[in-house]
């Protein structure tokens, strides 16, 4: 199993963490290429529930799963459905779960997918094949949904000018595709030598609200924690400081012991559901950098799943609604 076409960034740290063992099951919760599958898969007696939204990544597994000779399941849909895509396979507690967040370098390379500038393509940026497109989202947004989208999902401080003149054009051309939607950001936006391609940011945001990308990652944790035994782990590798962040958050709730400040009122405390196994994020080392400058901006956070109960979502989200924004509300 172990000739892989594709090396996920810091894949090999992301296994280590995972430790799968001989006879366990994994849920690699973003196949992809299929990096982490093959991995775990080399491991005797490992089996792999596969998850990917996206058909073109299931279609390209098939070979994978007729070589793992029944190890290896793949399903199509979102991985923050994976508890009930455990239940539905007859499963009540995997060994680990595995998860790259975020858009592949497949689909950045595929002009027609729409996720790049840097290719002239349809201004799609789905990972699966339905809900509305960016094109959908830049043509119905009102300017302040519009704006607030690019600031808060893109951390773009010109927000408000991309938005405007988002909404002054599309209503003489709407956005179809890519390359308009960067030109007129470009023409915009001010930025120096050196700098990211004004478009950068925008369009990281508009990828993230098509594809619910923060609310797919925090319902994707909370099912991990459900279906994950003890001693069980869940390892995340994330790309961007909005994704990190949610990580970062949910396993320093999960894993907070008791104490706080004899000056407050004691306030009862959820028996920790994870322990931490990275009290720092684990990032990409000089040369796999050098290879893959995408890995720059990776982060791996792992936790062993401890005996406790999974815990209640206290989480409540306050991000722009892909569903609210399309219906105008």
């Amino acid at each position: 199993m172990s000739s892989a076409p594709h090396i996920p960034v810091l894949g090999r740290e992301a296994i280590d963490h995972l430790a799968p063992r001989e006879g366990g099951l994994y849920i690699d919760a973003t196949f992809g290429a299929g990096g982490y599958s093959r991995a775990i898969l080399d491991m005797p007696g490992t089996r792999v529930i596969a998850i990917d939204r996206d058909r073109t990544a299931i279609a390209g597994g098939a070979e994978l799963v007729e070589r793992s000779a029944g190890r290896l399941t793949l399903v199509e849909d979102r991985f923050s459905n994976l508890a009930e895509i455990c239940a539905a396979q007859g499963v009540d507690g995997v060994d680990g779960v595995v998860m790259d967040v975020g858009v592949s370098s497949m689909q950045l390379d595929q002009a027609g997918r729409g996720f790049s500038f840097r290719l002239d393509g349809p201004l799609d940026m789905r990972m699966g094949q339905a809900g509305p497109t960016a094109a959908d989202v830049v043509a119905r947004a009102s300017e302040g949904d519009l704006a607030d989208i690019i600031y808060l999902l893109g951390e773009e401080r010109q927000s408000r000018r991309i938005a405007r003149a988002v909404v002054a054009d599309r209503q003489e051309t709407p956005f179809t595709t890519t390359r308009a939607l960067a030109d007129l950001i470009g023409r915009v936006v001010r930025s120096k030598p050196g700098d990211i391609h004004p478009a950068t940011r925008t369009f990281q945001a508009l990828r993230i609200f098509v594809n619910e990308e923060l609310e797919e990652l925090q319902n994707a944790l909370i099912a991990a924690e459900r279906v994950l035994k003890p001693g069980g782990r869940l390892v995340v590798v994330s790309f961007h400081s909005l994704e990190d962040r949610i990580v970062k958050n949910f396993f320093a709730e999960r894993s907070k012991t008791g104490g706080g400040s004899r000056h407050l009122p004691e306030v009862s405390q959820a028996v920790p559901s994870f322990q931490l196994l990275t009290r720092r994020p684990v990032i990409a080392g000089e040369d796999e950098v050098a290879h893959n400058p995408r890995a720059r901006s990776a982060k791996l956070r792992a936790a062993e799943r401890t005996s406790a109960p999974a815990q209640d979502d206290r989480e409540q989200s306050s991000w722009p609604k892909l569903s609210d924004v399309m219906r105008g509300g």
